[in-house]
């Protein structure tokens, strides 16, 4: 979603906030702006489109400032236009920039507008930048007008402020929506993500709610929501910069499928020992909580929801206890039965995933604890749940999600173990498990070698405009998955079903122009599957098959095959995942799409 960077430094700090936006698109947005005091005014600069139209305006006026805000917008309140673009202002002295929605800034803006306030612009922030003004009309300081303006806001927020009345301070403050503080030496920095401040520092400070940050060059200050000086801790970044670098690859999708061999090895690292799983790796409180659960609800959004599917057959099948999954932008908004002994698994790339965060913050009360799998260990998921495991898949710039979903599944079979421990699982058959897991980097570099045929398995897309995802089983949400990466990235319409449904419905659609993907693990639902197949194959369909194995399915007429290696079943769901994703990305390129920042999406929803 919207982007923040900010600066206070000794230097002119324009370069440094350009910066920071690039870094900052894969975020997604629809324009982008910054403000810099100079001198004793603030210069203001917003264009429509892509941070380049920015700095190619920014190099045509001198701005030596050595404050100053910068933002990349998705646009929530107004329609992509120059006027809706931050920074905004209030006067000429004035200018904040903000991430999330102020849900009560109708109310606020009659208030304003009777006071004689005029709005240049149709967004929420506005409210913010008149609200601070007026406190300041008042006789407050910036500080303390900052602080009354956030008494009076409802909803999510992450703000910037620089005032020309204060040249060496940059002030900030968040509740909901993310933001770091970057630390320097001789200058400091604010940002939506740590990515965007990496060429300029890898010391970082995490905000809780309701904190107020006083940036000055040379110090920080944090006040808590009661307006108290606290502490928070300074962690260094644990990615080089180079995770945010596509280096050789034409894509960060394509870089970041590469990278999925060595995020499986990251995610196993310092968890598993002499086929043991670590409990410690969950929290210190882990094995008291897992002791009492008695069934688990699962709560996330797009990839992480199918990730929880996936999560579901074996929670059930290994474990033995219920496990719910829902989407969050469902569970938050209905009364939600939640019995004795539930676990609240929460899934988030980010974590900071709007829906997925008031879910969790709607029914913490009402569980036996909470557990965070999540890919950023600052996250607003991780520092309000009481469990978290860290996926460890290092940053995703593609927008289409890919090593954060196959290292949540790694994470989600850790999580089963240890629930297993208490059901009934085997020392033996965690032992075989855990064996099973640290196959998976050689695994996935077997089937890295398929990339050539399943690029010219793509060829067969590129004028088609549907598409149908068919599997069994834990393989049904892998279905789901490799449906929705094709949509995102290739525009291609694509729906996904159990096989075993294709007669109720489903089946009216196939014809020559409709392809149907399969996915056919050599399981105990194989036969049923080639039976579903034929299904296709009698109505003219067109099959395209990921199977498991040479002698489990032939190519013949009308019916592609690609034959995966040998592998564990229990690693099916995480196998079978990488060829979808290399077909998805092949037919993106061969129909001309923004891969990494396909139209509309954003990488990080933080707003509902």
């Amino acid at each position: 979603m919207c982007g923040i960077v900010g600066a206070i430094a000794e230097r002119p700090v324009a370069g440094i906030l350009l910066e920071g936006l690039r870094r900052l698109e894969y975020r997604g947005y629809d324009s982008a702006g910054v403000a810099l005091l100079e001198q004793d005014h603030i210069h203001r600069l917003r264009r429509i489109g892509k941070v380049k139209a920015l700095a190619d305006a920014c190099e045509q006026t001198s701005m030596p400032g050595r404050l100053g805000i910068a933002h990349t917008r998705w646009a929530t309140h107004g329609k992509p236009s120059e006027a809706n673009a931050h920074p905004h202002m209030s006067g000429e002295r004035l200018a904040v920039v903000h991430n999330g929605i102020i849900e009560n800034f109708e109310p606020l803006k009659q208030e304003l507008q009777q006071q004689g306030y005029s709005f240049s612009s149709e967004t929420d922030t506005e409210v913010v930048a008149h609200l601070i003004d007026s406190a300041m009309q008042s006789g407050a300081t910036v500080q303390q007008a900052l602080q009354q303006t956030l008494t009076r806001l409802e909803g999510a927020f992450a703000l910037g402020v620089i005032h020309a009345d204060q040249p060496d301070q940059l002030l900030t403050a968040r509740k909901g929506s993310p933001l770091v503080i970057g630390v320097g030496i001789g200058e400091n920095f604010i940002a939506s993500d740590q990515l965007a401040l990496l060429p300029v520092t890898d010391r970082f400070m995490f905000l809780e709610d309701g904190d107020i940050a006083i940036l000055k060059a040379d110090s920080i200050q944090v006040l808590n929501d009661a307006g108290q000086p606290v502490e928070r801790a300074i962690s260094t970044y644990e990615h080089g910069q180079g995770s945010a670098e596509k280096g050789s690859f034409r894509h960060f999708m394509l870089k970041e499928i590469y990278e999925q061999p060595a995020v499986m090895q990251a995610v196993l690292e310092g968890r598993v020992a002499s086929g043991h799983l670590l409990e410690q790796a969950f929290g210190s409180e882990a094995a008291a909580v897992f002791d009492q659960v008695k069934q688990v609800q699962i709560v996330a959004c797009g990839t992480s929801f199918h990730a929880g599917m996936v999560a579901k057959y074996w929670i059930e099948e290994l474990v033995g206890i219920p496990c719910m999954v829902e989407v969050a932008s469902e569970f938050r908004y209905r009364p939600v039965v939640l019995p004795q002994g539930t676990l609240l698994l929460t899934l988030s790339q980010s974590g900071e995933t709007a829906d997925t965060l008031a879910a969790l913050r709607e029914v913490k009360e009402r569980v036996l604890a909470t557990l965070a799998i999540c890919n950023v260990p600052g996250s607003s998921l991780v520092r309000e749940s009481d469990l978290s495991l860290m996926t460890n898949a290092g940053p995703e710039i593609g927008v289409a999600s890919t090593k954060a979903f196959t290292s949540q599944l790694v994470a989600l079979m850790l999580t089963t173990i240890a629930l297993g421990r208490r059901h009934g699982l085997e020392k033996q058959k965690e032992s075989e498990l855990i064996a099973a897991l640290q196959q998976l980097p050689a695994l996935l570099e077997q089937l890295l070698a398929l990339d050539g045929p399943i690029e010219a398995m793509s060829a067969h897309f590129a004028e088609k405009h549907h598409a149908l995802f068919l599997g069994r089983n834990s393989l049904y949400p892998v279905a789901m998955e490799g449906a929705l990466k094709l949509k995102e990235i290739s525009y291609i319409h694509a729906e996904a079903y159990p096989a075993g449904e294709l007669k109720h419905g489903p089946l009216a659609l196939v014809d020559k122009e409709m392809p149907v993907i399969a996915v056919a693990p050599r399981n105990g639902m194989l036969d049923k599957l080639k039976a579903n197949l034929q299904e296709v194959k009698a109505r003219g369909g067109e099959l395209f098959v990921f199977a498991g194995c040479e002698e489990s399915i032939q190519p013949q007429e009308g019916m592609h095959v690609i034959h995966l290696p040998a592998m564990p079943s229990v690693l099916d769901p995480i196998a079978f995942t990488l060829p979808l994703q290399l077909l998805s990305y092949h037919v993106a390129v061969l129909k001309g799409t923004d891969v990494d920042q396909p139209r509309n999406l954003a990488k990080s929803v933080t707003v509902e």
